[in-house]
């Protein structure tokens, strides 16, 4: 099952990690063949907010809303259940002073191929 695993910290505890020790992580986790994509977001201060109201576009400057942490990356993981995806969560370096948000892919593409297939 696929999870994504979002990475949220204080930007301002960024120079708390060693970017080495995120680097080391990802490529373990990408040699097990357990990741399936992962990056590191630039700085909350980059994020562009895009709405769509009433066929109205609206863009904003900055993130959704204003936090304490910010979303700095995320982890595309494979894993057997939640409880595998909880431990390879409970590596990722910022979860040392951060928090990791782990949510199961909602496989939307499959779903609707099959009802198709079905229909």
């Amino acid at each position: 099952m696929k999870y994504l695993c979002l990475v949220y910290l204080d930007e301002k505890r960024l120079p708390e990690l060693a970017d080495e020790d995120c680097v080391d992580f990802d490529k373990g986790i990408r040699q097990s063949g357990r990741c399936l994509a992962s990056e590191a977001l630039q700085s909350v201060t980059s994020a562009t907010t895009v709405r769509v109201r009433n066929g109205k576009l609206s863009v904003t400057d900055g993130p959704f809303a204003e936090t304490k942490e910010q979303l700095t990356g995320f982890y595309m993981i494979e894993a057997r259940d939640l409880n595998e995806a909880i431990q390879i969560a409970s590596r990722i370096p910022p979860a040392q002073v951060g928090s990791i948000e782990v949510r199961p892919i909602r496989p939307i593409r499959e779903t609707v191929a099959a009802r198709l297939r079905g229909a």
